[in-house]
């Protein structure tokens, strides 16, 4: 028997950044907020020393991801394929737990580029509006990056993010990026300090006449007190960051930031283990009137609220959309429909460097968003007629520590195991740095997501189903990175530069990124987009889905800091807009 909870206010499904963001903002506008969350509580010593640097526990077994045994998803490369359950962790790791995937990620906290933001709007003004292939389906934020721009600064003062800014108001910075969009401040705190695998790689690009710089990251480089009163410690570069915790309290994460915030306010409570299987509508499937969610005791629940905010990860809020019957399912033979379409991945590969043997890198030093980049092949800074494809990568040598299970890198022609291979490892292991290039992905017709027909996951729920396969458009884009990446590499002097070319099939197994994105997308037409720029949907107004799927295509970098950018907009607007005036913000 169903059990029915007291109403609320709101329910805020999923209490990662996105949830944590817009939970903090309604429960400081004095309305009451019930958070769920699948996974449970994190222990105390998952962060702290020497239980937290376990790479067998939160690499090898995933410690820190979400349980595929309870819920997954099923992918094939193309509609005309069968798609399979994915049943083992491989190219993107999704977070379980109290925090989400903002628990154990790395940090990096990118701007994306102007043109990410309206990218079919700069590339119909430069090449005519006949460039864009007819099954490449780009579209425009509905939103600029001038408009966004005090969000992303408003993260990058929250979340202590280190850097060095590259353009401020226009005005061209020495040693940030010199391609970014322009700023209205610079960082709060001072760039990570490098890697000697990131200066080899910075003395190589300067001599290509490259314009290199340390990534930003929301890694304090130093003790910092963000307005709310947060305090951050200084990181210790102890090589254990991205998929662990952070035990100096230098790495933001919505367990050190924002839910402190929340912790003893009397009009919010979190319900841990608490999986929501749908959300339920009204008769007119236009209004949410609460969610049904399964508790820690396997018993279902119901909890009616005003407002429901979906802030699972991406792939979640498509899924639980789907299941909800909130707006229409895409089509990808008409066209026709907005939740599933446009979903998009990042195509990439790079070059590994064996350096000499007086070069000494030190690798095990290292943390989750330190790199040395550089944007000199991404976006528009590229010619796409004369090369051929749309978009563009960052090119970079990240220094996250070269932990000892993961990290053996051997030249090509080594034996893959015995005497040789050891020996290779040893030689080769202070002397080795990667150069990777992570492209944009556009989006296409053909990659979409729907309801599996055939396999469900243990709730009895149709599991969610990607169909997605890289276009020839990444393949030459990621390709022309790689040879720069190459073409970097060599300028080392290395003798050995072994390259890693694009793949030329999706393949979900080994891991790539988890940088998903689209599915429920934001755009300013609602026949073409599921949700507005405030992440609200067209469909049923009282239901946000904030989350990487409301990007229309991917870029190449990652998407959490524009991701928080939007969500801080959105929770301020649903604060000063809706809640004063229920309806669509227009």
């Amino acid at each position: 028997m169903m059990i029915t909870m007291k109403p609320v206010d709101a329910v805020v499904v999923g209490l990662g950044w996105t949830g944590s963001i817009i939970a903090r903002e309604l429960v400081d506008a004095g309305i009451g907020v019930v958070a769920l969350e699948r996974g449970g509580h994190r222990e105390s010593q998952e962060f702290s020393y020497p239980q937290k640097d376990d790479e067998l526990k939160f690499v090898q077994r995933n410690a820190l991801m979400t349980r595929l045994a309870l819920e997954t998803l099923t992918f094939r490369n193309r509609s005309s394929e069968t798609a399979l359950p994915m049943r083992n962790h491989g190219s993107f790791l999704v977070g379980d737990g109290v925090g989400g995937s903002g628990t154990h990620w790395g940090g990096v906290t990118w701007r994306w580029m102007p043109w990410d933001h309206e990218p079919r709007r700069r590339l119909d003004e430069r090449y005519g509006r006949k460039f864009v292939p007819k099954d490449m389906t780009i579209q425009d934020w509905g939103i600029t990056y001038d408009e966004l721009e005090p969000w992303y600064a408003k993260v990058e003062s929250d979340w202590a993010v280190s850097g060095k800014a590259g353009n401020i108001g226009g005005k061209r910075i020495e040693g940030g990026n010199p391609f970014e969009g322009p700023r209205s401040g610079e960082y709060v705190n001072p760039p990570l300090a490098p890697s000697n695998m990131m200066l080899e790689m910075e003395r190589a690009a300067r001599s290509l006449g490259l314009h290199p710089f340390i990534t930003p990251a929301a890694i304090s480089s130093r003790a910092y007190t963000n307005a709310d009163g947060i305090q951050y410690g200084q990181c210790h570069y102890n090589g254990f960051c991205e998929r662990f915790g952070c035990p100096s309290n230098a790495k933001a994460s919505p367990v050190n930031t924002l839910l402190p915030l929340l912790a003893n306010k009397s009009n919010f409570e979190l319900r841990a283990n608490s999986r929501v299987m749908k959300v339920n509508l009204d008769d007119s499937k236009r209004k949410a009137i609460g969610v049904t969610y399964v508790d820690a005791l396997g018993r279902e629940v119901f909890q009616p609220a005003e407002l429901v905010i979906l802030s699972a990860y991406g792939l979640g809020n498509v899924h639980l959309m789907l299941l909800s019957g909130i707006g229409k399912p895409y089509d990808p033979a008409t066209g026709r429909g907005t939740i599933g379409k446009n979903y998009a991945y990042q195509c990439q590969g790079g070059v590994t460097v064996f350096l000499d043997e007086d070069k000494w890198l030190n690798p095990w030093m290292g943390s989750g968003g330190l790199q040395m980049a550089l944007d000199d092949f991404n976006v528009e800074t590229n010619d796409f007629g004369k090369l051929g494809f749309i978009g563009g990568a960052t090119i970079a040598t990240a220094s996250n520590g070269a932990r000892p299970i993961a990290f053996r890198p051997v030249p090509p022609g080594t034996p893959s195991w015995g005497t040789e291979w050891k020996r290779a490892v040893v030689k080769h292991y202070q002397h080795t740095l990667p150069i990777n290039a992570q492209g944009g992905g556009m989006a296409y017709a053909s990659n979409y997501l729907d309801l599996d027909p055939t396999y469900r996951d243990a709730f009895g729920r149709p599991m969610l189903r990607m169909t997605f396969d890289f276009n020839d458009n990444e393949q030459r884009m990621a390709n022309y990175a790689i040879d720069q990446c190459e073409r970097i590499g060599k300028a080392t002097g290395a003798k050995v530069v072994a390259k890693r070319g694009a793949p030329k099939q999706y393949d979900i197994v080994p891991y790539q990124s988890t940088h998903n994105t689209g599915g429920a997308i934001m755009g300013a037409d609602p026949s073409e987009s599921a949700l507005n720029n405030y992440l609200q949907s067209w469909d049923v107004p009282n239901v946000f889905a904030v989350g990487a799927n409301a990007f229309p295509q991917n870029a190449g970098k990652n998407p959490t800091g524009p991701l928080a950018a939007l969500s801080y907009r959105a929770a301020h607007a649903i604060r000063n807009r809706y809640l004063k005036a229920p309806g669509l913000i227009g």
